[in-house]
């Protein structure tokens, strides 16, 4: 390989103080394909396309520094469009006739090699990254690229209801509007009991509204498919329509399947409350997805929903034949904090823990509140070890010095559930949340 010039590093010198000059680095390249360096022209004519993708002088270039070559093909002389005049020593005479001048031998066009553009990009990937992507495959593996992005369903979990402590209440309510008819066919049929069906689940944040639609996807032995306002709403005019569409598409595709709508009140807000034209459209695109197109379009599609503040959904989300049940999950009982302490605790060092004696001391906690305590427990004994330098076990006396350090995060939650309680209970829609304020001394 031939060494490099003084011209050549000077070039090289111009070329890094101005690196978008695309003319000067292919003069650079240029000077380095008749110096012999090859692969360094290579380089830089890659450079100057990654910057200019249509220069017809890089491509040229880069035809002839792959190819090896290092000047260009000469052209064809022209050949003189009208006759010249005679010289004064030649006689004139009579013109002779016109004849077509033979071209010179040499490779047909048929027969001249073509480059090879596909070796040509695989041997400069590295240099240039790819312009162009491929479009993702769609659900049903079509790639069109006119269609929605594939929604990710997830295969039936082994998540139960018997892995959800306590709430008993909760899950009789699942059984009978889920579980029952479908573990009970004959029965179904009798009574004339449908598949489809809505249920809203409602009550204050970290509740577990989301482990508990898992659990029943669980039972039913379904797919699961959750969704957030981030899903669906779309900057473009009617793109937040037809992604509620496909939602449900494939839902209907994977049944059975359990569709959850999370924060249901950003997905389904009341629209005589939305100033925005395309929010009330998807709004109405999921009333139209509810109801199903067709009678039976939407068997074996369960749709749970969850949100926060209920009074603020849509009333028509909740007529009979949509999300026609509401539950109240509320925050974990007895039972349930047992469990979820025990989940938290199960791969931490701990040492002499009653956890009957800590589950009293955490009634009104929600279930990331309790996940917070052992956090806190944790971060507490860690730092006693490493300021003592004597390594220790979580104690009794770090879970309940956490305990009475969190406030419960359910507290404004309530405090502005109980005016609707109050105030807004039309047609004993929040009988649940009323019985448990007054229940709590709350009302």
């Amino acid at each position: 390989m031939s060494a490099e010039s003084p011209l050549i590093q000077s070039m090289r010198s111009a070329v890094a103080a101005a690196p978008d000059d695309v003319p000067l680095r292919l003069h650079l390249a240029e000077l380095l394909l008749t110096a012999g360096l090859g692969d360094a022209a290579v380089g830089e004519v890659a450079v100057a396309l990654q910057h200019a993708p249509t220069d017809s002088q890089a491509r040229e270039l880069m035809t002839r520094a792959l190819a090896g070559t290092s000047a260009p093909e000469p052209r064809e002389a022209a050949l003189p469009s009208t006759p010249q005049p005679l010289g004064p020593d030649v006689p004139a005479g009579p013109p002779a006739p016109a004849s077509t001048p033979t071209p010179a031998p040499g490779p047909t066009p048929a027969s001249r090699p073509t480059f090879d553009w596909k070796a040509a990009e695989d041997q400069v990937g590295d240099a240039v990254p790819p312009r162009f992507v491929e479009a993702p495959l769609s659900v049903d593996g079509s790639g069109d690229p006119g269609e929605a992005a594939a929604w990710e369903v997830e295969r039936p979990g082994t998540v139960r209801l018997a892995d959800v402590g306590g709430m008993q209440q909760v899950k009789e309510r699942l059984e009978a509007a889920f579980l029952a008819p479908l573990r009970n066919p004959e029965l179904r049929r009798l009574y004339g009991k449908s598949l489809r069906g809505g249920l809203l689940l409602y009550g204050p944040p970290g509740c577990g509204k989301t482990f508990i639609a898992r659990a029943v996807a669980g039972e039913l032995g379904a797919s699961f498919l959750s969704v957030s306002v981030n899903d669906v709403l779309d900057m473009w005019i009617g793109n937040s329509e037809r992604n509620m569409h496909e939602l449900f598409q494939t839902a209907r595709r994977q049944a059975p399947c359990v569709v959850f709508l999370d924060e249901l009140d950003a997905l389904g807000g009341k629209r005589s409350r939305t100033q925005s034209a395309g929010m009330r459209n998807t709004v109405n695109q999921l009333l139209t997805e509810l109801d199903g197109v067709e009678a039976e379009a939407n068997e074996g599609v369960f749709v749970l929903a969850a949100t926060n503040v209920p009074w603020d959904v849509d009333i028509a989300l909740r007529r009979p034949g949509r999300l026609d049940r509401t539950l109240l999950v509320l925050p974990p009982d007895a039972p349930a904090r047992e469990a979820i302490l025990r989940y938290h605790l199960r791969e931490r060092p701990i040492e002499n823990v009653d956890l009957g004696k800590l589950v009293k001391a955490t009634d009104g906690l929600s279930g990331a509140d309790l996940a917070h305590v052992c956090e806190a427990a944790a971060e507490h004994a860690l730092l006693d070890s490493a300021r003592t330098g004597t390594v220790r076990l979580i104690g009794m006396a770090d879970l309940l010095t956490a305990a009475g350090q969190i406030a419960p995060s359910t507290e404004p939650w309530f405090a502005a559930a109980r005016n609707v309680a109050m105030y807004a209970n039309d047609g004993g829609m929040y009988d649940d949340l009323v019985a448990y304020l007054k229940k709590r001394r709350k009302l």
